[in-house]
């Protein structure tokens, strides 16, 4: 479901997949193998793609809302 999320925020900011590989680092073939549910993504990951398609991660509850901006996910742990 995730790999779905990650080709829709590619393919509606019109980035082939070469150039979100160029842009975050991220092997094209790894990518690839994200958008077809092959290979699960971290969560770094997701962020770092979502981030370049000018997404945020958000987490919303019905009396909270963080995104991945506001908190530090390392005191999560």
């Amino acid at each position: 479901m995730i790999g779905k999320k990650l080709k829709y925020m590619r393919v509606k900011n019109k980035i082939k997949q070469s150039d979100l590989s160029n842009m975050t680092n991220i092997p094209k073939k790894n990518i690839s193998q994200y958008e077809n549910g092959k290979l699960q993504p971290t969560f770094e990951i997701i962020e770092k793609i979502a981030n370049k398609c000018g997404y945020n991660i958000e987490f919303v509850s019905s009396n909270d809302k963080v995104n991945s901006k506001t908190i530090n996910l390392k005191d999560l742990w």
